[in-house]
């Protein structure tokens, strides 16, 4: 059984020790808790590469003390020549996941982290952003050891062929191995440079004509206009009032609004008797939440109604009445695309709780690495459809669905959660397994999870070889085809992490998921 770390007045959690480390280092220094993600996220886009990085999108969720929550979407749209006749002219079916053709979205995470500093200024913020970018340029300059989680993904046969991506990310022309040491110059002054000039410098100064450069040298279907006109956005968070608490996510293109729906519906079926009814219930509430939420998993500004609607009793009531407590429901309207990414928490000595997630969707994303600035771009436009009357249709401009999925709870004696990880299944077990089952934070980061994937009548529920026999037993009697992953800590599953302030004594509890490299420190 893992031990919840406690601190005495505020904490980080990440999913790299050293990233973990320089938040703390910021929080020591005085800084808040959305400068503390800020050096963390830098960080970690430097050491996971593989999940995350400058060229990839991010999305903030902040709660001020006295209750106010902002949400950032730091997602980028597709390019102006990104066109569904540009893709069959090259004969191809679907977006390619690799290569120029999939760095078609502009990367959104620099203009994030932009807002989010003008939000920590905000807040009462003053350390200087050269302080915020220390560690990420010194890990990039200086050289980061490659981490487990980055050699346990491999690399994909299909990377190999991306301009720039052996030199930077090959060791001898072979895959590294973990603890070598990978030194990055040219992103290591793109970092400098930004620390410097500023973010906006990324997108409307010298960063950014590199950037422009480089992308149409590579044959991306994104232009300098693109770049120069583009900035993260301030949006209203969803919210979802359940029994013991009120929980917040984001909105399109993130998959926000599946978890809360999912997390509603499950609570209306509440059962006393058991692991088999807990994970069955929420297994059959998201397949409820999933295809009910799908209209709205698109681009924002092509919504046709009010996602709220399906954040309110009455519709987690009527979907709930509509679940076979004893036997699986067929589906197959929605299966989200598997993606990767990071999610980061933060809760600082005034009570000011960031969660944060940032990914270049697939690993390493396009497999593109820019050569004059180091950075490698995100493939997020491999989620759209070439089908014009399909999901999600490719046009230039248009933003893609993210899998990105960042959390935050109040719940009801007040104390506040901040929690997150990738997709729209994580998010609901790991929060269930602590608020409705009484687990605490480690346990419930480190439960084993399930995922369900294409495939069966009902879906193929994929699972970690960690659960008891007899439950999966019970699920399959019930109509669950289930398939056993053989590791106890799967890296499909996703990295999550919690972190929580209790307001009598302000102090902090933070972990992060076993599954990756990640660490929980604090003050």
């Amino acid at each position: 059984m893992l031990e919840t770390p406690v601190f005495s007045t505020a904490a980080v959690a990440a999913p790299h020790a050293r990233a973990a480390a320089i938040g703390q280092t910021i929080l020591a220094s005085g800084g808040n808790a959305v400068e503390a993600v800020i050096a963390m996220a830098a960080t970690c886009a430097v050491v996971l590469p593989h999940l995350n990085g400058l060229g990839g999108d991010g999305f903030f969720l902040v709660r001020e003390p006295r209750g106010r929550v902002h949400a950032l979407d730091a997602a980028g749209p597709a390019g102006a020549l990104a066109t569904r006749e540009r893709y069959r002219r090259s004969e191809y079916e679907g977006v390619p996941v690799r290569g120029p053709d999939a760095a078609l979205t502009v990367a959104g995470v620099v203009s994030g982290w932009a807002l989010g500093l003008k939000l920590a200024r905000a807040l009462g913020g003053q350390l200087p952003l050269d302080m915020l970018l220390t560690d990420a340029i010194a890990a990039a300059r200086e050289g980061y050891a490659v981490s487990l989680s980055e050699v346990r993904a491999g690399i994909q046969p299909d990377l190999l062929a991306s301009r720039g991506f052996s030199a930077t990310f090959l060791d001898d022309g072979k895959p590294a191995s973990a603890g070598s040491i990978r030194r990055q110059p040219r992103l290591a002054d793109t970092l400098e440079r930004l620390s410097h000039a500023g973010f906006a410098d990324f997108y409307r100064g010298d960063v950014g004509r590199e950037i422009a450069l480089d992308l149409e040298r590579l044959g991306s279907p994104i232009v300098r206009r693109d770049i120069e006109t583009y900035r993260a956005r301030v949006v209203n968070p969803l919210s979802a009032r359940l029994r013991q608490a009120e929980v917040f996510s984001l909105p399109a293109p993130t998959p926000g609004l599946t978890s809360l729906a999912a997390l509603g519906i499950a609570e209306r079926l509440r059962s006393s008797s058991g692991d088999v009814d807990d994970h069955h219930h929420l297994i059959e509430a998201w397949k409820r939440a999933a295809a009910a939420s799908a209209p709205f998993t698109t681009d924002p500004r092509e919504i046709d109604g009010n996602p709220a609607d399906l954040l309110a009793s009455p519709f987690f009531e009527r979907e709930a009445l509509q679940i076979d407590r004893l036997r699986a429901a067929p589906f197959s309207l929605f299966i989200e695309r598997a993606g990767g990414g990071i999610w980061l928490g933060c809760i600082d000595r005034d009570g000011v709780a960031v969660s944060y997630g940032q990914s270049v969707s697939d690993a390493f994303g396009s497999g593109c690495v820019l050569e004059a600035t180091g950075v490698h771009w995100h493939n997020s436009g491999a989620a759209f459809s070439l089908d014009s009357a399909g999901e999600n249709p490719l046009e230039p401009g248009r933003y893609p669905p993210h899998t990105l999925n960042p959390a935050i709870a109040v719940l009801a004696d007040s104390r506040v959660l901040a929690f997150g990880g990738v997709g729209t299944q994580v998010q609901p077990q790991i929060y269930r397994g602590f608020n409705d089952l009484g687990t605490s934070l480690a346990d419930a980061v480190d439960a084993p999870r399930w995922r369900l994937t294409s495939g069966g009548e009902g879906g193929l529920l994929r699972v970690e070889e960690r659960f008891d026999p007899g439950l999966l037993r019970a699920l399959r009697q019930r109509g669950h085809e289930i398939e056993e992953i053989g590791s106890g800590h799967a890296d499909e599953m996703g990295q999550s992490g919690m972190i929580m302030r209790r307001p009598r004594n302000g102090r902090v509890e933070a972990i992060h998921d076993p599954r990756g490299d990640g660490a929980a420190m604090g003050l």
